[in-house]
């Protein structure tokens, strides 16, 4: 068929020509804006699962549901080597600008404090930041150089902004689990307070499946915090509307035998979904599409996926932490020699380390540094103690036909 029409988005947070299957999770945010439209309190949201599984699809979306209620927003991703100030800095003044008022000069100057207190005296101008704010920086708020203290006045002055011009305020945050310790227990606090507070703010927050022990390990509150919403990998019949609806579209269609061949070959995962559809496209030489035809192109989405999706993680691994994700596979193909429809999603299957030891025929001691690198790397993640799962879907299978 033609490739120029061809409607299927496989990329990095691209959203597909169809969001099918999270009509639960935009509908439950359209109640969240709603009630903090009519002055309710309500809990920040968190979506947590593994990646390909559209987390930042569904967040980008969330935050256009926001737009469209006359919300200010701002986005952020988290990572590992960067504080929190920065960037939240120039989210939160993203989103003061969105309110479509002229932002008073203290709440700008309490901005511009909380971004550049970290700065040294005598620092070079690179390091002395500030997210394009010309009124000088607030003395006595936001810049006590406490993380935790600085973030929650942050946060109430802008809660009382947007509560002064009778709309809301929501940050959203992705890769939120690669926060330093300091700051998730900073943002904890700061929900806690403009919850309590009745504050129009809220924050919606993304991140791997271990996310809610992240948060729960800095504030014992932060179960009660916030709302978790565990995004995984779609039921059949929306996986099905997210070919069909696109297809549709542009005149085409599949046949039941098709889809059921994408089905098993994708396991339901979105970013698995939009690539094997553009492949299958590609290769199709008319309407209805075949599950001969899925056949033709699953080599070819199986070779996109090896080098865009797996290769490049697997290729930040060091030769030593490459045996010991090898050995995560096999372990779990162990586990789950017996179920098949495990065995076909062992990727997103947990394994104990001691299995994992037992498989290379070592002391699990000696494979920490091995499993913690792993970890900081987010190829893998523990959702509880002794226990150890790929980030990635079918990131064993493809390991174990390397």
């Amino acid at each position: 068929m033609d490739p120029i029409r061809n409607p299927y988005a496989p990329g990095a947070g691209q959203r597909p020509p169809e969001l099918a299957g999270r009509d639960e999770q935009l509908g439950a945010f359209d109640i969240v804006l709603e009630r903090i439209a009519r002055g309710r309190s309500e809990r920040s949201l968190v979506l947590n699962g593994l990646r390909g599984v559209g987390k930042t699809v569904l967040l980008n979306a969330l935050r256009s549901a926001a737009v469209r209620r006359g919300w200010g927003t701002g986005k952020l991703e988290a990572r590992p080597d960067q504080r929190l100030r920065r960037p939240l800095s120039g989210a939160v003044h993203q989103a003061v600008r969105e309110l479509g008022h002229p932002a008073p000069d203290d709440v700008l100057g309490v901005i511009r404090a909380f971004a550049q207190r970290d700065a040294q005296p005598g620092a070079k101008l690179r390091d002395v930041w500030n997210p394009g704010i010309e009124v000088p920086a607030a003395r006595g708020r936001a810049d006590s150089g406490d993380i935790e203290i600085d973030l929650v006045e942050l946060f109430t002055d802008l809660g009382g902004l947007a509560a002064d011009v009778g709309k809301g305020v929501a940050i959203f945050l992705d890769e939120m689990q690669d926060l330093a310790p300091d700051d998730v227990s900073a943002l904890c606090a700061a929900c806690h307070e403009i919850s309590q507070s009745g504050l129009p703010v809220i924050v919606v927050g993304a991140g791997l499946p271990h996310l809610p022990a992240v948060l729960s390990a800095s504030k014992s509150y932060s179960e009660r915090l916030f709302r978790y919403q565990r995004i995984d990998r779609l039921a059949r019949e929306a996986a099905d509307k997210a070919l069909t609806a696109p297809a549709l579209d542009e005149d085409a269609a599949f046949e039941p035998g098709a889809l059921e061949a994408l089905y098993a070959a994708t396991g339901g995962y979105p970013y698995f979904i939009q690539a094997y559809g553009k492949a299958v496209w590609d290769v199709a030489p008319a309407s209805p599409v075949t599950a001969a035809d899925v056949a033709v192109a699953a080599p070819q989405a199986e070779s996109e996926l090896a080098v865009g999706f797996f290769g490049s993680r697997y290729e930040r691994a060091t030769p030593g932490e490459r045996e010991y994700l090898r050995a995560m596979a096999d372990a779990a193909v162990e586990l789950h020699a017996a179920d098949a429809d495990a065995l076909l999603d062992f990727g997103a299957g947990s394994v104990s380390t001691a299995d994992v030891a037992a498989m290379l025929g070592k002391k699990p001691q000696s494979l920490s540094p091995a499993r913690d690198s792993l970890l900081k790397k987010g190829l893998i993640y523990s959702g509880e103690r002794g226990r150890i799962a790929f980030t990635v879907p079918h990131f064993g299978k493809y390991l174990r036909e390397r």
